[in-house]
């Protein structure tokens, strides 16, 4: 399974550690805030992969932290699991309608809470469950390395197959140079981040060869995403 990158917002400092431990255990790349403020930015910086959200956190609670999440373009798509003593129907639709993608009520069992987590990012990561990745007219065969768009194939470099790889596993989401650089180069390369635009120019020559729409859309100031709802 590709490392996932999560964020955990829990105030309570012994249950946060406990679930630092068991989710790097599962090679997932953990960040941690108390602070639903703090969370907000560091969901941002670190665009994670999935948020664990403590619904009783301070200052700011976790539905606000939930509903804010969901308003801003560059965490609007990413899963969120809230955790939560409020066990009531009423509490978990509640916290479901606000924006989230799951819901577990405490006292839980760590095994039973990385497996709900997987299975969300099995849903929104098809990558993680098959060989096969599909976005609108694209598909792609991650075992062969082929790419079809509308049954035409695709040649693609390395680089561009990887790029449109987590384009693909995470379809609607914006991606800064940086982010990009860490992710699809890897953390160590000494790559400056205009190489990125270099590779998105042939990744877009490529899939609109035959004419297709442009689903690599650029966002000012922000990054790029694969989106074909523009």
């Amino acid at each position: 399974m590709p490392q996932s990158r999560m964020l955990i917002l829990e105030d309570d400092a012994p249950l946060a550690q406990l679930l630092t431990y068991n989710f790097e255990r599962e090679d997932f790349d953990v960040q941690h805030s108390p602070s639903g403020e703090e969370g907000l930015v560091i969901a941002q910086e670190f665009n994670p992969d999935v948020i664990l959200l403590d619904w009783m956190l301070e200052e700011l609670s976790g539905i606000e932290v939930c509903r804010r999440l969901r308003r801003m373009p560059e965490t609007a798509n990413i899963p969120i699991v809230m955790l939560t003593a409020r066990g009531e129907e009423a509490d978990r639709v509640r916290g479901l309608e606000t924006g989230a993608d799951d819901y577990v009520t405490k006292p839980f069992s760590p095994r039973e809470l990385v497996a709900r987590v997987k299975a969300v990012l099995r849903r929104v990561r098809p990558a993680l469950a098959g060989a096969t990745l599909n976005y609108a007219d694209v598909e792609m065969d991650i075992a062969t390395h082929k790419v079809r768009r509308d049954g035409r194939v695709v040649p693609l470099g390395p680089t561009e197959f990887r790029l449109l790889k987590h384009f693909m596993e995470h379809p609607g989401r914006v991606f800064s140079r940086e982010r990009l650089l860490d992710s699809v180069w890897g953390r160590d390369a000494d790559i400056e981040a205009r190489t990125v635009d270099v590779h998105i120019r042939r990744l877009r020559l490529a899939l609109n060869e035959g004419g297709g729409k442009d689903l690599v859309r650029t966002v000012r100031s922000a990054g790029y995403a694969l989106d074909h709802e523009r």
